[in-house]
């Protein structure tokens, strides 16, 4: 498993504890040999992103971009999952909205963009109930709480 934060916002909080949240996703969803990257962001940056990659002009938290939505990147051996985008900000804000630490927004939010990134949706309610139920899994699997 490889993967690199990029603190593009600046955040001074400490947060390697996602390599253990991480860790248990993949291993709960039997993923080897892979390679993503997660890029925290200001307001700015996520909502131009959001605004030039979905046509939504409004901020948001996370955006994940799988890079097997194109078959000719899958491959057997090591796979580029791709990048997920959090937006830091957005992390705080939600945190004191929901009455939870900092950790657990963004242990959530890092979760929610990995299962994007492998192919989880929640457009659909019968595959939002998936993806939320194995965000749930994860996060306790991980001893990560509200």
């Amino acid at each position: 498993m490889n993967y690199s934060i990029s603190n593009e916002f600046g955040y001074l909080e400490d947060y390697d504890y996602l390599d253990n949240v991480i860790k248990i996703a993949l291993k709960l969803e039997k993923v080897k040999n892979c390679m993503f990257e997660i890029i925290f962001v200001s307001n700015e940056r996520i909502k131009n992103i959001n605004k030039e990659c979905r046509g939504i002009d409004k901020v948001t938290d996370v955006i994940s971009f799988a890079f097997e939505d194109n078959e000719e990147n899958k491959t057997i051996e090591f796979r580029f999952l791709g990048e997920i985008y959090i937006c830091i900000p957005r992390m705080q804000e939600q945190a004191s909205d929901y009455g939870h630490s900092q950790m657990r927004e963004l242990s959530f939010l890092t979760v929610h963009g990995l299962l994007h990134l492998l192919g989880y949706d929640h457009i659909k309610k019968e595959d939002e109930l998936i993806m939320f139920a194995r965000q749930e899994l994860i996060l306790n699997e991980a001893n990560i709480k509200r």
